[in-house]
């Protein structure tokens, strides 16, 4: 039995730092690298890809809106070609950033706002998929069961299933809105747990405590959340005590 830890990293911005993405990337196995639209510079893009080179850690793209003051988790209406074209901007700006440092993306991971947009929209998934064909042959990562996911299907996209480990969950599983108190979790015994049941019983506990049903290849630890490198040191623990290998989706 086996899963990915990713988390996104790479969203600090010129002197302003955002998460501990040295340690984080001693803990988790694949790295969501922010390309500059919703976080990140190319000098906080290229250090660190350096660092998850070193770690052995596989990059992805993470790619968003171009909402820089909104973090990407504000929800727009964008053209289908521009979409499209920005995805592949991104993409094509991370890539040629990691071969300057001998590695290569293999995966495109939406932030925030598109990607639980893309979860239901088929026209704005269709334009992110089209970005993600023109930049080459490379996964994608979404929620199990979502829109995005099945139209890779029918274009022969790897999917790549996704969970959260510090975000709770709704009965239909999808996300508690980040608008609503307890829909960040920060015990890392309880998230540790929660993502031991994802790995092991493909299930996660809504907030009303039904059990939902959620078969996932990958779960996120947030860089951004305050205690985040705890929480992705208890989950790495728990999966190790329990004979789960932890490597990534990519391999």
């Amino acid at each position: 039995m086996q899963i990915d830890v990713n988390a996104d990293v790479g969203e600090s911005f010129g002197q302003w730092t955002l998460g501990d993405d040295a340690a984080m990337l001693q803990l988790v196995t694949s790295a969501n690298v922010a390309c500059g639209f919703h976080a990140g510079d190319p000098s906080t893009a290229r250090r660190t890809c350096r660092a998850a080179a070193a770690a052995g850690v596989a990059i992805g793209a993470h790619v968003g809106y171009r909402d820089l003051q909104g973090f990407g988790r504000r929800a727009l209406d964008v053209d289908t070609d521009d979409l499209a074209d920005d995805v592949l901007y991104q993409i094509g700006a991370l890539t040629a950033i990691a071969r300057g440092e001998g590695v290569e993306v293999s995966y495109v991971k939406p932030h925030g706002a598109l990607y639980n947009r893309i979860a239901h929209d088929p026209v704005q998934a269709e334009a992110v998929l089209a970005g993600v064909v023109a930049a080459g042959d490379l996964a994608v990562v979404g929620p199990p069961g979502s829109v995005v996911l099945r139209l890779a299907d029918l274009r022969g996209i790897r999917k790549v299933r996704e969970g959260f480990a510090d975000r709770a969950y709704m009965s239909d599983g999808t996300l508690v809105p980040r608008s609503e108190p307890g829909s960040v979790l920060h015990d890392p015994a309880a998230v540790a747990d929660r993502v031991l049941r994802m790995a092991r019983e493909n299930t996660v506990i809504a907030a009303d405590g039904t059990v939902v049903p959620l078969e996932v290849d990958t779960v996120c630890v947030h860089g951004d959340s305050p205690g985040a490198v705890a929480l992705a040191r208890a989950i790495r623990d728990r999966l190790a005590d329990n004979a789960i290998d932890i490597r990534p989706h990519a391999a």
